[in-house]
């Protein structure tokens, strides 16, 4: 673990990063050990914190333990989940409780682990601006420097010889319940708040989860788990055709591997789309444990004759919104197999409708005038993660999590967070501080595709030395 020098206010960095969610904390850890490199990364918030108001209690994430953020890459790192439990003496009891999927919550606490102990992380940071300065051939990064209040406390200026955006995602809210999501007091909430508003959606006469991913189901399952028999006054809704697992076969998983990823990126822009768009069951299915205790707990609560008080209706999508009176919401339906409308009236309304991409047009608005764009406006993302930007930009702007149309559904899993950060770092520095296997699955996904190359160092200066004994 380094600790880092001090900074001479003109020397440029080697690396800003922009945001500090699990991708770039994947980077910042494998970044830690490479001597010579001078990283540093920003993020408004106070502290880390990973999606907490869905940290439901035995909620699970959907990868293995070993999509660290290091391990798949240098499993000796001292920042894998393994070496976290070993420091808070926790390593006997996970041993003995033989889970390959841990809980969200655990996630979370390693994640927070990492974050409080890398000293190239600087929370309190808003970056407002990114601008290429070709007179210095160097990114200038603007940033405010927030107060424990989030109150703007000084302006900074930092020079970069490279980016590395890891802004994340938002809470998408649909169009048409976007007004009432708005609306001081209203109880429609975005599943990312549902921790915060949990016991005021528990006493509610009537709720509505719309979505009919994991998150809605996690989040109706707890709602079930803690509602009366009888009374438990829950609707479930989605716009899938049905309430449908998440693939989670061995082979499927192989769409998740480097491999995949190489060969989609190396596909034509429409059907890099098209296969976008059909691949939805591969990250937004119901995972089978989930889907089955939902329906032992439905099961559970039919054993003296009755039926408890749900109904689950997928293939629904919801047209307009508004409000009943000044408590209750009223949602229009309508069901796209039948062609039919109808009406429902709810207390409250949790929406599990996912996250979009956070656009990069805002922070990047300096380079607009740089930026390569695809036929529909998008950033054009190369195969180690770099926006093609103007020749006459010499450094790079690397992209985390913002390049599923060039990358596919891989972009915003967890397990390839690592991979895709020793690419990031290999190509940045121009040496192979990350070996990376070259093959990672038994499917070929074509005909003919093409091996993996060892990135080239011919656009960087050299950072030497990277790592001991290197």
């Amino acid at each position: 673990m380094n600790t880092p020098a001090p900074h001479a206010p003109d020397t440029p960095r080697d690396l800003v990063g922009i945001g500090i969610g699990p991708f770039n904390l994947s980077l910042a850890a494998l970044a830690d050990p490479l001597t010579g490199l001078d990283a540093v990364f920003y993020d408004q918030r106070p502290a880390f914190h990973w999606h907490a108001g869905l940290l439901i209690d035995g909620a699970r994430i959907q990868v293995p333990f070993l999509a660290d953020l290091v391990t798949l890459a240098d499993p000796a790192s001292p920042w894998s989940f393994l070496n976290h439990l070993r420091a808070r003496e926790r390593l006997f009891p996970f041993y003995f409780a033989e889970r390959f999927h841990i809980q969200r919550a655990e996630y979370d606490a390693y994640c927070r682990w990492v974050a409080d102990n890398l000293p190239s992380l600087h929370f309190h940071h808003q970056v407002d601006a990114v601008r290429w300065n070709p007179e210095r051939d160097l990114f200038e990064v603007d940033y405010t420097h927030l107060d424990a209040d989030g109150e703007a406390e000084a302006l900074g200026r930092t020079h970069t010889c490279n980016v590395v955006l890891g802004i994340g995602t938002e809470p998408h809210v649909p169009d048409p319940l976007r007004p009432l999501a708005d609306a001081p007091g209203v109880p429609v909430l975005h599943a990312a708040d549902y921790l915060a508003h949990r016991d005021a959606l528990l006493a509610a006469g009537h709720v509505t989860v719309i979505g009919t991913g994991q998150s809605g189901a996690e989040i109706f399952l707890d709602l079930l788990r803690h509602r009366p028999p009888g009374r438990e006054k829950l609707h479930w809704l989605g716009r899938t055709e049905a309430f449908a697992p998440m693939e989670y076969s061995k082979l499927g998983l192989e769409h998740f591997t480097p491999d995949y990823t190489r060969y989609f990126h190396a596909l034509t822009e429409p059907v890099r789309d098209r296969l976008v768009a059909a691949q939805w069951q591969l990250h937004k299915g119901i995972d089978a444990d989930t889907a089955a205790a939902i329906h032992d707990e439905l099961y559970r609560r039919t054993l003296d004759g009755g039926w408890p008080d749900t109904v689950l209706t997928p293939g629904v999508h919801v047209r307009t919104a508004g409000r009943v009176a000044t408590t209750r919401i009223e949602l229009h339906l309508e069901h796209a197999q039948q062609n039919t409308r109808s009406r429902l009236t709810t207390d409250a309304v949790v929406l599990a409708t996912g996250y979009r991409e956070r656009p990069l047009d805002r922070i990047l608005a300096g380079l607009d005038p740089y930026m390569r764009r695809d036929s529909r406006e998008r950033p054009r993302v190369d195969d180690r993660f770099r926006l093609l930007l103007d020749s006459s930009v010499t450094g790079n702007v690397y992209v985390q999590n913002a390049e599923t149309h060039t990358h596919g559904v891989g972009a915003p899993d967890l397990g390839l967070a690592a991979w895709r950060s020793a690419t990031i770092l290999n190509d940045l520095t121009g040496r192979r501080p990350y070996p990376l296997p070259h093959r990672t699955a038994f499917t070929t996904f074509g005909l003919e595709q093409g091996k993996p190359q060892i990135p080239s160092a011919r656009h960087y200066r050299e950072l030497t030395p990277l790592v001991d004994g290197i």
